[in-house]
């Protein structure tokens, strides 16, 4: 039996098993005794962590045939392994433990899977995950270049990104029109965000939606605290503040609110 990738779901099967055990070696199996993969497809990564068998494997698939094809390939995957949409779980099986995240994401989704994650960072300590080139590259940016922006803010707040290799596009069924990067998230949240998370989110999502702007006038829509109106940051655009310039803003923007 096999699948056939479905294009609204956003799906390009793996099929190099060199890369697919490479991926799941990047992950540390330190500290969790759960894993999520999420979009599992036909198990080319399922079949090299069930090989660890410390480890609870949990799968987050939507495709009934693909949850079909896993029930029967891979009998150690039991029913109350399959927790239906990734986007839509609540994490409420992580009361086990901590759970380690990792999968070939879906392209059409992977912001919403990276923001998921930071949502739910208290339970995730670890991320591996194959996403669009682009995707990848704009989580691990740096501040002062064209890929830094409000993905990269978010997730280096939460953790520390690294970007492990690059996936060509001819070893996927079907082959996508892009490249592909692996990332590694290890949770590293940064000090100082405790009790200000949705402050930061949406001065850093403000900011950045007019990148181009300085603060002073990015930041128009909301309402500044009189004393940070004259702050060096208002004089800097989003794109030139690191992620500790972020949460330090932040930070007084709270105390003088």
């Amino acid at each position: 039996m096999s699948i056939r990738a479905k294009k609204h779901l956003g799906q390009h099967f793996l099929t190099d098993e060199n890369i697919a055990k490479k991926i799941v070696n990047s992950l540390s199996f330190q500290e969790y005794h759960h894993i999520l993969e999420v979009g599992p497809g036909m198990g080319v990564l399922t079949k090299y962590l069930l090989e660890h068998p410390k480890q609870e494997i949990y799968v987050a698939e939507i495709d009934n045939e693909s949850i079909e094809y896993l029930k029967q390939n891979y009998l150690q995957l039991k029913d109350e392994h399959f927790i239906g949409d990734f986007l839509k779980t609540d994490f409420s099986f992580t009361e086990l433990g901590q759970i380690a995240v990792i999968g070939n994401f879906p392209y059409n989704i992977s912001s919403q899977i990276l923001f998921k994650i930071i949502d739910y960072y208290n339970h995730v300590p670890e991320m591996v995950g194959m996403f669009q080139k682009e995707v990848a590259e704009r989580t691990a940016a740096v501040p002062r270049t064209k890929e830094y922006g409000i993905l990269s803010v978010l997730v280096q707040a939460y953790y520390d990104v690294h970007y492990l290799f690059t996936v060509h596009e001819n070893v996927f069924n079907p082959p996508p029109k892009v490249k592909s990067g692996v990332i590694q998230l290890i949770r590293n949240p940064k000090p100082g965000l405790e009790y200000h998370e949705v402050l930061f989110k949406q001065i850093v999502k403000t900011g950045f939606n007019q990148r181009r702007k300085k603060l002073s006038n990015a930041l128009k829509s909301l309402v500044i605290p009189e004393v940070l109106k004259s702050h060096e940051f208002m004089d800097k655009r989003a794109e030139e503040l690191s992620v500790e310039d972020f949460i330090e803003f932040t930070q007084l923007w709270k105390k003088y609110q």
